[in-house]
């Protein structure tokens, strides 16, 4: 699918036309493909990187434009069981024109870093800005699901929380290693900014962008290490919560036989005390009440 957009009063806004130098393809047909490789000479194996969601970030020089493949949050999806995983963008820079390359319909040019464009080259760097903001809410929202499971793993026997927390380790695990490829991205793109035509305004939001970045890893390595580091701890807590249920059904079961066992003695068939005695029912019954109390008393004093 094909979206033709252009740069108008400093904002990006859907043209109707051809016109447009902003063309995004979400997940392009194979007449789509044969029209980027053939006309406008986009690299096959760097247009297939751009809908791979295991490619790594990098930054290539072509004859007649600089293509680019970044990584950014997936579409999250009730489907994915809280795995959140990272798809890949590809950004292919022309001197009238910019062409974007991605799997997924997803939203682009919404949010406040859209409101000032000045030109491609900064539409360029602030598509790359809104991925790490948007890594950073995804890991606001995996905070937030973690404490949510903190909370129910304290009183449950389940594994179902707990295998819970190991997918959101393993997401955190695969955006860590986008982030990390982001920034070396980052980093070729300001050590070839000249070589791009970066303004100097696009040379400082160059900056602020790998200060970002920097602080977005730290911030899913944090997590990562803080989830990491107590899953052993969370594991225990619900084999603590199996073995106290255990106990209480032991408790259970032991107080139910002791009474059993003086009811049962007094039932056989055979000669025995008190037989005779109008009152023997309430009497057997009052020596099992009197079990059961003896018992508590016993299980309290060894503080089982």
């Amino acid at each position: 699918m094909l979206r033709i957009c252009q740069i108008k009063d400093h904002q990006v806004s859907d043209c109707s036309n051809e016109q447009g130098n902003i063309w995004v393809y979400v997940n392009p047909s194979d007449e789509e493909k044969k029209h980027l490789v053939n006309e406008l000479k986009i690299d096959e194996h760097t247009l297939a990187s751009a809908l791979d969601p295991d490619e790594l970030s990098r930054l290539e020089f072509e004859p007649e434009h600089t293509a680019l493949i970044f990584k950014r949050p997936k579409n999250y999806s009730s489907r994915d069981e809280l795995l959140f995983k990272v798809s890949s963008v590809g950004i292919f820079l022309f001197k009238d024109r910019l062409i974007v390359v991605m799997p997924e319909e997803t939203p682009l040019f919404e949010g406040k870093q859209f409101q000032r464009v000045a030109s491609l080259n900064d539409l360029l760097l602030k598509l790359i800005y809104r991925s790490i903001y948007h890594y950073l809410e995804h890991l606001k929202i995996i905070n937030m699901i973690t404490d949510s499971l903190e909370h129910k793993i304290s009183s449950s026997m389940e594994n179902k929380y707990l295998l819970n927390l190991f997918t959101l380790e393993k997401s955190l695990v695969y955006y860590l290693n986008a982030i990390n490829s982001n920034s070396m991205l980052i980093e070729k793109l300001k050590t070839n900014a000249a070589k791009i035509g970066f303004s100097p305004e696009g040379l400082e939001f160059l900056d602020d962008i790998i200060i970002e970045n920097n602080q977005c890893y730290r911030q899913a390595e944090i997590y990562s290490n803080i989830l990491a580091s107590m899953m052993d701890a969370r594991a225990s807590i619900v084999s603590n919560n199996l073995n106290v249920l255990m106990k209480t059904l032991n408790i259970i079961t032991i107080g139910i036989m002791v009474p059993t066992f003086v009811v049962s003695a007094f039932s056989m068939n055979v000669g025995i005390p008190l037989s005779w005695h109008p009152g023997a029912f309430w009497m057997v019954m009052g020596l099992a009440l009197v079990s059961v109390v003896a018992f508590m008393l016993f299980w309290r004093f060894k503080k089982w």
